[in-house]
């Protein structure tokens, strides 16, 4: 016979497995919500089931088997994953202690017995229900997308809770019996985890804190390039400018020549080829914002001493932007320049060899540059203790983390090697 505690328990299945979908991170489509549905009807009926055969006090205790297990399978096939739905199902259980306390509060103060608190967890169900849904499932499910680690330390509370409930008062009366480790078993549960989360919550802030200083540099760069991409920019305009004004200055020359002020002439050629070359950018490929950057490391490497050499296939549209691409080259060849400058002080060789080009929409950086063969890295990043400097590495990691890409760094005989992938 069907009896008040069985239509609860009926009405705690609903109520757990819908929030267990609601806390899963999957795409809802009409398929799997049907298929969803007919995995909740499945479990209820298995439910009612072994309530008739064998009563609602071993149903309870076989509810692991006969409802959690098939619910974890059911949203593992929906979710293409394991732990989450694991997870998920585990808090959507811890949640039911909320309609399982306010049931015993108003028993408490109506003084009421066991049907009371049935008949109150059955009426709280889906108003409680709908609220987590709404207000809380959202947030559960964005825990999803955080590390596995992260995830872990989600659900060691409820699955801790999980056990503790069903070895303290299902499957033993320990809880009601007040043994001591039972009954403070929780709070110190509660006490750990709020320590745990005190020390992650300091972490994401110095996490954060250096993303922020990071990003501030990145935009004082970004700031940077920009202005030195319309410098240069103004430059080759000047370039143009004289060529166009070509004849003036040819008939400036020839009104020279023609009053035999030779010298006057001479020196203006010289004035106005001084002037053109200054401003020169070689053309190393179509893309105007890296003929840009590498002439202009072009000419300070030729100035120091150090040996440029560049090969580029780099198209007009590249697929990162104009001024990451801008920060990209710069802060690579300037620390490339750097160490050569060093080296040339020393009294070695200073060489830089530029390799740049495209394949299947992504874009290849090779620059490998001369140094003293010290260099020390941190997990696989170069570091320095020099003040201001490294700057332009955390510039360089970041920019390619944010496209999805790949970096090396690496030193061997003398040559220092970044390889990018963007």
């Amino acid at each position: 016979m069907i009896g008040i505690r069985e239509i609860n328990l009926t009405f705690v299945g609903i109520f757990g497995m819908a929030l267990s979908a609601a806390f899963c991170d999957i795409a809802w489509t009409r398929k799997k919500v049907l298929a969803m549905s007919g995995g909740i009807a499945s479990i209820l009926l298995l439910q009612g089931i072994f309530c008739f055969t064998v009563g609602s006090d071993i149903t309870e205790e076989l509810y692991p088997l006969i409802t959690h297990l098939p619910l974890v399978v059911l949203l593992c096939i929906l979710n293409r994953k394991c732990l989450w739905p694991t997870i998920s199902v585990l808090t959507a259980y811890l949640c039911c202690q909320l309609r399982r306390w306010l049931a015993l509060l108003i028993v408490t103060v109506f003084a009421g017995g066991p049907v009371m608190q049935d008949i109150a967890e059955m009426v709280m169900t889906f108003p409680i229900l709908l609220f987590l849904i709404r207000f809380i499932a959202p947030a559960v499910r964005s825990v999803s997308q955080y590390p596995v680690s992260m995830q872990c330390q989600f659900g060691l509370v409820p699955a801790l809770y999980y056990g503790f409930d069903y070895l303290t008062r299902i499957y033993t009366d320990l809880l009601l019996e007040g043994v001591l480790v039972a009954v403070e078993f929780m709070p110190f549960v509660c006490s750990v985890a709020y320590l745990i989360f005190v020390v992650n919550i300091s972490k994401e802030r110095q996490i954060r804190g250096r993303l922020e200083h990071t990003q501030t540099i990145l935009n004082l760069q970004v700031g940077q390039a920009v202005r030195e991409i319309a410098a240069l920019r103004e430059s080759q305009e000047k370039t143009r400018t004289y060529r166009h004004d070509m004849r003036h200055h040819m008939q400036y020359l020839s009104d020279c020549i023609e009053n035999g002020r030779l010298k006057q002439a001479q020196g203006y050629i010289r004035e106005i080829y001084s002037e053109i070359d200054s401003n020169r950018v070689t053309v190393f490929c179509e893309n105007e914002t890296a003929n840009l950057i590498f002439s202009t490391f072009a000419k300070r490497a030729g100035d120091s001493g150090v040996q440029m050499h560049v090969r580029a296939g780099i198209r007009k549209t590249v697929p990162v932007s104009e001024t990451n691409l801008c920060v990209l080259l710069s802060n690579a060849l300037e620390n490339a320049l750097y160490a050569c400058r060093e080296q040339r002080e020393k009294g070695r060789e200073g060489v830089i060899e530029v390799s740049a080009f495209e394949k299947k929409g992504r874009l290849f950086l090779q620059i490998i540059n001369s140094c003293g063969g010290n260099v020390v890295f941190d997990e696989g990043i170069p570091v320095t203790n020099r003040p201001g400097h490294g700057i332009g590495v955390q510039s360089i990691c970041a920019i390619v983390e944010q496209y999805g890409g790949v970096y090396t760094f690496s030193e061997k005989d003398g040559r220092f090697i970044l390889r990018i992938l963007v």
